[in-house]
């Protein structure tokens, strides 16, 4: 069986990957990168503790499969032997050991044997390796989580690796003792037990030509499932020999110094155990720096391999070290001490040796220039900033920015950067709809003048030729009538009303033209006093003009611009019956000329603001207004490519009443 170098041990299911974090959060190795809010585990730098697998909520992280590899080796080899790990009482929890051993022989296993055998012997060695060094400080290579950390991101520690075998590669190299002058190549060897890394340790150089596989307790039980073997039914089995003593308590913290015979002296501290996600992290990092005196630094990944992600039990820690030391405890009552130690003498000068390479993974730090500009990037400009609400996945918001700058991670982990981004788009959406809502509204508004417009082309000619019909006769019927005469007074308000009807046709006329503009040079300041000599104003009107625009010149079609200002400036006279001031101001900016006509009048309400530009409509009494005025004065702006807004108070309560036309006009070369 061949086996793949940094085997990818977990794997990210995309599609069930939620922005959560929660896997960056407890990866000590920081082998996790994200990109465009997925959670990418990178495989030269991931350590296989399997944190992120435990702890992922939607089961979004997938483990190397091994079972088709194990089914292989079953189906092609003469003799497989498995391997299990002494943390099985805390995943099979009240299966009497016996039938699991069964169980496991069901699946096509010749034989099972016990982990614990090869803790035993590992245990012997590191009792060797302390009375006969002195001087040496050592960190115990039982997890390949933590050997692999040291590899990675403490290089220099590599050669503090105490070098003694695992217990799964003692036992391994045992069973090759025991079996292979037999079967030779057609010896199986299966680990089972709680851990992922497992299956990255048996793929290394002295490892992997002595096991084939490594299972977890979790495919074991869907390999049971998948083969219908019910643990609870299985004929009860002995382990095969050799049997295992005291190594039985690997799995738990300190087991191994309790195995070993040695005692953790709280005084002295030269015996010294961590465990956890954070708790083996710091412990290696003061054992590099020399704050550690400890001779020997054992530290576990998980809490104890009883805590491993392989488990698929869900009890509690002490729980779970409860059956593993209920399970020693009544082993220890048959326990044969001298057959044990007659195995023990036989595999006393077995190799237990194993090397280890550096494999550097560390990334360079930024420079603090680098990070301030990250965090600035992430509105982080200040100390004060920097909430450090570990939201994405890392301890303060330096970390986050130096993993930015390493490229693990993004800006939009950042739980306030995107909230504030959040805000942001919300209110330029908030403009983008109001802004949209004007366009529409204009829209609404154009496509109510073209329809006028098409109904007044329509009917303008047809009905203005009756009405000077009308108009003539009754001015001839006037003029042969005697002063005084009743007749008189009918025909002069027929011809009122037909004068008035015809000013009307007039102004539809105006208002559908389709005409093109006759753009010239137009100096607007004497435009607007030449609207403003043409009608007559108020004593009690005040009218003042604001040029701010330097050149008054633009290109725009005079004669159309000058009824604009005539309609407006009218209107703005008649909404002053009292008197009031009426401003006037032009304004030029990023290639646009804006006219302000503004009145201390009435105002309008709002009501009716919308409704300022349609066709007819007028708050006027009858024969004071076509209501054709402000839709003509649309148009002509819209002609010139340009904009007119109102804004009005109608309400003393809520400030100066009046109304303000703003129209926006383009310098040149944008009109028809």
């Amino acid at each position: 069986m061949t086996f793949v170098a940094n085997l990818p041990l977990v794997s990210t299911i995309k599609e069930r990957c939620r922005v959560c974090y929660t896997c960056v959060r407890e990866c000590p190795a920081k082998a996790i990168r994200i990109v465009g809010g997925q959670a990418e585990v990178l495989n030269d730098r991931c350590i296989g503790c399997g944190n992120c697998v435990r702890v992922c909520s939607q089961r979004a992280k997938k483990v190397y499969s091994s079972i088709e590899q194990v089914q292989a080796l079953l189906a092609g080899r003469k003799h497989v032997a498995a391997m299990l790990a002494p943390s099985f009482p805390a995943e099979f929890e009240g299966v009497e050991y016996r039938r699991l051993v069964g169980a496991i022989r069901m699946l096509g296993f010749a034989g099972v044997h016990e982990v614990a055998f090869g803790a035993d012997l590992a245990a012997r060695a590191y009792r060797r390796l302390l009375d006969e060094t002195s001087r040496g400080n050592f960190v115990a290579a039982n997890c390949p989580a933590v050997v692999g950390y040291v590899e990675r991101y403490h290089p220099r520690l590599t050669h503090r690796l105490a070098p003694i075998a695992s217990p799964m590669t003692a036992t391994a190299r045992v069973l090759h003792e025991i079996y292979g002058p037999d079967f030779g190549p057609e010896l199986g060897i299966v680990f089972i037990g709680p851990c992922i890394a497992k299956k990255s340790e048996a793929t290394q150089k002295g490892v992997r030509n002595s096991m084939d596989a490594v299972l977890t307790f979790t495919e074991l039980r869907k390999m049971f499932d998948d083969a219908g073997i019910e643990i609870e039914r299985a004929d009860p089995v002995e382990f095969d020999p050799p049997e295992g003593g005291a190594g039985a308590l690997f799995p738990i913290t300190r087991g191994l110094f309790q195995a070993a015979g040695v005692k953790e002296d709280l005084v002295k501290c030269e015996i010294v155990a961590a465990e956890g996600r954070t708790g083996f992290v710091e412990a290696l990092r003061e054992f590099e720096s020399g704050d550690m005196r400890a001779r020997l630094l054992e530290v576990l990944c998980c809490e104890g391999c009883i805590m491993g992600p392989g488990i698929e039990n869900a009890g509690p820690l002490f729980r779970r070290r409860a059956r593993v030391g209920r399970y020693v405890r009544e082993k220890m009552v048959s326990f044969d001490e001298k057959k044990w130690s007659a195995w023990m003498e036989r595999f006393s000068d077995i190799d237990l040796g194993i090397t280890f390479r550096s494999e550097d993974r560390r990334i360079p730090h930024p420079r603090e220039s680098e990070i301030r500009r990250i965090l600035l990037r992430m509105g982080k400009a200040r100390p004060e900033d920097e909430l450090n609400c570990g939201a994405c996945g890392y301890d303060n918001c330096r970390q986050h920015a130096v993993a930015i700058h390493q490229g693990l991670a993004e800006c939009e982990m950042c739980l306030p950067y995107t909230i504030e981004r959040l805000r942001s788009t919300v209110k330029e959406l908030a403009v983008s709809n109001e802004e949209l809502a004007r366009v529409q509204e204009a829209l609404v508004q154009s496509e109510k003048l073209a329809s006028m417009g098409q109904l007044a082309a329509g009917i303008a000619h047809e009905v203005n030729n009756p009405l000077g019909v009308v108009l003539m006769y009754a001015h001839l019927l006037m003029d042969k009538c005697e002063s005084g005469s009743p007749v008189r007074d009918d025909l002069e308000m027929i011809a009122e009303h037909t004068d008035r009807c015809k000013k009307i046709v007039a102004g539809l006329l105006n208002f559908a033209r389709q005409n093109r503009l006759v753009c010239r040079s137009t100096n607007l300041e004497d435009l607007i006093w030449r609207g403003l000599r043409s009608m007559q104003i108020p004593d009690n009107v005040k009218v003042e003009l604001e040029n701010n625009m330097g050149n008054p010149v633009i290109d725009v079609d005079g004669d159309q611009i000058n009824q604009v200002l005539v309609n407006l400036l009218k209107n703005a006279i008649d909404a002053m019956p009292n008197g009031g001031r009426l401003t006037i101001g032009l304004s030029r900016a990023d290639g646009e000329v804006q006219m302000k006509i503004e009145d201390s009048g009435v105002g309008i309400v709002p009501e009716n603001l919308r409704k300022v530009f349609e066709p007819f409509f007028t708050t006027k009494y009858m024969g004071k207004g076509t209501g054709l005025g402000l839709a003509v004065t649309y148009g002509i702006v819209k002609m010139h490519r340009g904009d007119i807004r109102v804004e009005s108070n109608a309400d003393p309560a809520a400030g100066p009443t009046g109304t303000r036309f703003l129209i926006t006009l383009p310098v040149a070369g944008q009109v028809e």
